[in-house]
Protein backbone atom coordinates (compact mmCIF):
# COMPACT_ATOMS: atom_id res chain seq x y z
CA UNK A 1 0.00 0.00 0.00
CA UNK A 2 3.37 2.43 -0.32
CA UNK A 3 2.19 3.45 -3.70
CA UNK A 4 -1.02 5.69 -2.92
CA UNK A 5 -1.18 9.30 -2.95
CA UNK A 6 -1.44 11.52 -0.26
CA UNK A 7 -2.42 15.16 -0.29
CA UNK A 8 -0.98 17.27 2.89
CA UNK A 9 -3.26 20.62 3.42
CA UNK A 10 -2.50 23.78 5.24
CA UNK A 11 -5.39 25.50 5.60
CA UNK A 12 -3.84 26.98 9.11
CA UNK A 13 -1.23 26.04 11.53
CA UNK A 14 -1.09 22.43 12.12
CA UNK A 15 -1.37 20.70 9.04
CA UNK A 16 -3.84 17.83 7.76
CA UNK A 17 -3.49 15.17 5.48
CA UNK A 18 -6.14 13.31 2.99
CA UNK A 19 -5.72 9.83 1.22
CA UNK A 20 -8.06 7.73 -0.61
CA UNK A 21 -9.43 4.76 0.85
CA UNK A 22 -9.18 1.75 -1.30
CA UNK A 23 -12.79 0.53 -2.61
CA UNK A 24 -11.93 -2.79 -1.42
CA UNK A 25 -10.67 -2.07 2.13
CA UNK A 26 -13.94 0.53 2.46
CA UNK A 27 -15.98 -2.82 1.35
CA UNK A 28 -14.30 -5.20 3.84
CA UNK A 29 -14.83 -2.67 6.59
CA UNK A 30 -18.95 -2.03 5.81
CA UNK A 31 -18.94 -5.82 5.75
CA UNK A 32 -17.77 -5.98 8.86
CA UNK A 33 -20.17 -3.03 10.17
CA UNK A 34 -23.17 -4.66 9.13
CA UNK A 35 -22.26 -8.30 10.47
CA UNK A 36 -22.09 -6.29 14.08
CA UNK A 37 -25.39 -4.30 13.03
CA UNK A 38 -27.39 -7.69 13.16
CA UNK A 39 -25.46 -9.66 16.13
CA UNK A 40 -26.82 -7.91 19.14
CA UNK A 41 -24.02 -9.87 21.64
CA UNK A 42 -21.29 -8.27 19.39
CA UNK A 43 -22.61 -4.72 19.17
CA UNK A 44 -23.00 -4.80 22.91
CA UNK A 45 -19.61 -6.09 23.21
CA UNK A 46 -17.87 -3.62 21.35
CA UNK A 47 -20.48 -0.61 22.05
CA UNK A 48 -17.99 2.69 22.71
CA UNK A 49 -20.58 5.20 22.89
CA UNK A 50 -20.32 5.62 26.67
CA UNK A 51 -16.65 6.52 26.11
CA UNK A 52 -16.99 9.04 22.90
CA UNK A 53 -18.56 12.61 22.68
CA UNK A 54 -21.11 11.78 19.86
CA UNK A 55 -25.24 12.17 20.13
CA UNK A 56 -25.49 9.45 17.32
CA UNK A 57 -27.34 6.09 17.35
CA UNK A 58 -24.15 3.94 17.61
CA UNK A 59 -20.55 3.80 17.79
CA UNK A 60 -18.27 0.94 18.62
CA UNK A 61 -14.71 0.37 18.34
CA UNK A 62 -12.77 -2.35 15.90
CA UNK A 63 -11.67 -5.58 17.06
CA UNK A 64 -7.66 -5.25 16.61
CA UNK A 65 -7.62 -8.59 14.39
CA UNK A 66 -9.98 -7.41 12.15
CA UNK A 67 -7.92 -4.01 11.74
CA UNK A 68 -5.06 -6.01 10.88
CA UNK A 69 -6.42 -8.68 8.58
CA UNK A 70 -8.35 -6.33 6.73
CA UNK A 71 -5.10 -4.14 5.69
CA UNK A 72 -6.71 -1.02 7.61
CA UNK A 73 -4.30 -0.94 9.94
CA UNK A 74 -1.42 -1.03 7.17
CA UNK A 75 -3.29 2.19 5.59
CA UNK A 76 -3.72 4.17 8.93
CA UNK A 77 0.34 3.63 9.71
CA UNK A 78 1.58 4.24 5.93
CA UNK A 79 -0.29 7.48 5.91
CA UNK A 80 1.02 8.54 9.02
CA UNK A 81 4.76 7.90 8.11
CA UNK A 82 3.95 9.90 4.54
CA UNK A 83 2.24 12.95 6.35
CA UNK A 84 4.70 13.00 8.99
CA UNK A 85 7.07 12.41 6.71
CA UNK A 86 5.94 15.41 4.45
CA UNK A 87 5.48 17.78 6.97
CA UNK A 88 8.36 16.95 9.37
CA UNK A 89 10.82 16.02 7.45
CA UNK A 90 10.82 13.30 9.73
CA UNK A 91 10.44 9.15 9.32
CA UNK A 92 8.54 7.70 12.57
CA UNK A 93 9.34 4.34 13.36
CA UNK A 94 6.45 3.48 15.94
CA UNK A 95 2.73 3.56 15.35
CA UNK A 96 0.74 2.28 18.45
CA UNK A 97 -2.99 2.53 17.31
CA UNK A 98 -4.96 3.19 20.53
CA UNK A 99 -8.20 2.84 19.45
CA UNK A 100 -10.51 2.78 16.38
CA UNK A 101 -13.82 2.87 16.35
CA UNK A 102 -17.12 3.35 14.15
CA UNK A 103 -19.63 6.00 14.42
CA UNK A 104 -23.42 5.61 12.78
CA UNK A 105 -24.79 8.85 12.52
CA UNK A 106 -28.45 9.21 11.72
CA UNK A 107 -30.96 12.35 10.90
CA UNK A 108 -30.80 15.14 14.31
CA UNK A 109 -27.54 13.71 15.50
CA UNK A 110 -24.37 15.34 16.02
CA UNK A 111 -21.26 15.24 17.53
CA UNK A 112 -20.17 18.03 19.32
CA UNK A 113 -16.95 19.98 19.52
CA UNK A 114 -14.27 17.86 21.09
CA UNK A 115 -11.02 16.64 20.98
CA UNK A 116 -9.25 13.32 21.16
CA UNK A 117 -6.02 11.06 22.86
CA UNK A 118 -3.10 10.15 21.86
CA UNK A 119 -0.91 11.75 18.76
CA UNK A 120 -2.81 11.86 16.01
CA UNK A 121 -6.26 10.88 15.20
CA UNK A 122 -8.38 10.74 11.77
CA UNK A 123 -11.78 10.36 10.57
CA UNK A 124 -12.71 9.15 7.20
CA UNK A 125 -16.28 7.47 5.36
CA UNK A 126 -17.79 4.76 4.48
CA UNK A 127 -21.28 5.63 3.80
CA UNK A 128 -22.94 8.39 3.46
CA UNK A 129 -26.94 9.41 2.60
CA UNK A 130 -27.97 10.22 -0.42
CA UNK A 131 -28.56 13.90 0.48
CA UNK A 132 -27.77 15.89 4.24
CA UNK A 133 -31.30 18.35 3.44
CA UNK A 134 -31.46 21.54 2.84
CA UNK A 135 -30.78 24.64 4.96
CA UNK A 136 -34.07 26.37 6.41
CA UNK A 137 -33.00 29.25 4.84
CA UNK A 138 -32.69 28.99 0.79
CA UNK A 139 -30.49 31.49 0.45
CA UNK A 140 -27.68 30.42 2.73
CA UNK A 141 -24.18 30.48 0.55
CA UNK A 142 -23.24 27.69 2.31
CA UNK A 143 -24.97 24.40 3.85
CA UNK A 144 -23.11 22.89 6.40
CA UNK A 145 -25.36 19.98 7.14
CA UNK A 146 -23.11 16.00 7.97
CA UNK A 147 -20.25 18.41 7.47
CA UNK A 148 -17.10 17.81 9.92
CA UNK A 149 -15.33 21.25 11.18
CA UNK A 150 -11.80 20.94 12.10
CA UNK A 151 -11.08 24.19 14.59
CA UNK A 152 -7.99 25.71 14.88
CA UNK A 153 -7.34 29.42 16.24
CA UNK A 154 -9.17 32.30 15.83
CA UNK A 155 -10.18 33.67 12.80
CA UNK A 156 -7.74 36.93 11.55
CA UNK A 157 -6.96 38.43 9.04
CA UNK A 158 -5.57 36.02 6.33
CA UNK A 159 -6.25 32.80 8.49
CA UNK A 160 -9.50 30.66 8.89
CA UNK A 161 -9.85 29.04 12.24
CA UNK A 162 -12.08 26.60 10.80
CA UNK A 163 -11.61 24.12 7.88
CA UNK A 164 -14.88 22.51 7.01
CA UNK A 165 -15.52 18.99 5.35
CA UNK A 166 -17.92 17.53 3.00
CA UNK A 167 -17.56 13.81 3.91
CA UNK A 168 -17.32 11.65 0.46
CA UNK A 169 -16.86 7.66 0.77
CA UNK A 170 -13.35 6.67 0.42
CA UNK A 171 -11.79 9.38 1.92
CA UNK A 172 -9.66 10.07 4.55
CA UNK A 173 -8.22 12.96 6.66
CA UNK A 174 -5.38 12.82 9.53
CA UNK A 175 -4.90 16.01 12.01
CA UNK A 176 -3.18 15.65 14.82
CA UNK A 177 -5.21 14.55 18.39
CA UNK A 178 -5.33 17.94 19.76
CA UNK A 179 -7.29 19.88 17.12
CA UNK A 180 -10.71 20.10 17.87
CA UNK A 181 -13.50 19.60 15.83
CA UNK A 182 -17.34 18.58 15.22
CA UNK A 183 -19.96 17.12 13.23
CA UNK A 184 -23.14 18.93 11.76
CA UNK A 185 -26.59 17.36 11.82
CA UNK A 186 -27.81 16.25 8.72
CA UNK A 187 -31.72 16.06 7.76
CA UNK A 188 -33.14 13.15 6.02
CA UNK A 189 -33.06 9.27 5.86
CA UNK A 190 -30.17 7.33 5.06
CA UNK A 191 -27.07 6.86 7.35
CA UNK A 192 -23.48 8.70 7.66
CA UNK A 193 -20.84 6.17 8.24
CA UNK A 194 -17.27 7.29 9.55
CA UNK A 195 -14.47 5.62 11.09
CA UNK A 196 -12.08 7.24 13.53
CA UNK A 197 -8.68 6.52 15.38
CA UNK A 198 -6.49 7.46 17.51
CA UNK A 199 -3.05 6.58 17.82
CA UNK A 200 0.79 7.46 19.20
CA UNK A 201 3.72 7.52 17.55
CA UNK A 202 7.74 8.31 18.26
CA UNK A 203 7.65 10.47 21.58
CA UNK A 204 10.70 12.67 20.65
CA UNK A 205 9.28 13.56 17.23
CA UNK A 206 5.87 14.11 18.67
CA UNK A 207 7.17 16.18 21.35
CA UNK A 208 8.75 19.00 20.50
CA UNK A 209 8.80 20.86 23.32
CA UNK A 210 12.01 18.07 24.05
CA UNK A 211 14.06 19.78 21.45
CA UNK A 212 14.84 22.67 23.36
Amino acid sequence: MSDFKIQVLRPFGPSIAKIEIPENIVSKLNDYVDKIIIDEKKSEELDNGKKLAGNVKQEFRLENDFMQSSGFLNILSNGASKWINVTENKKISKFNLLSSWIVRQFENEYNPTHYHGGHISGVGYLKIPESFGKTFQPNKKHNLNGNLSLIHGNRIFNSSAIFNIVPKVGEFYFFPNYMMHMVYPFYGKGERRSISFNATIDEEIYNVYGNY
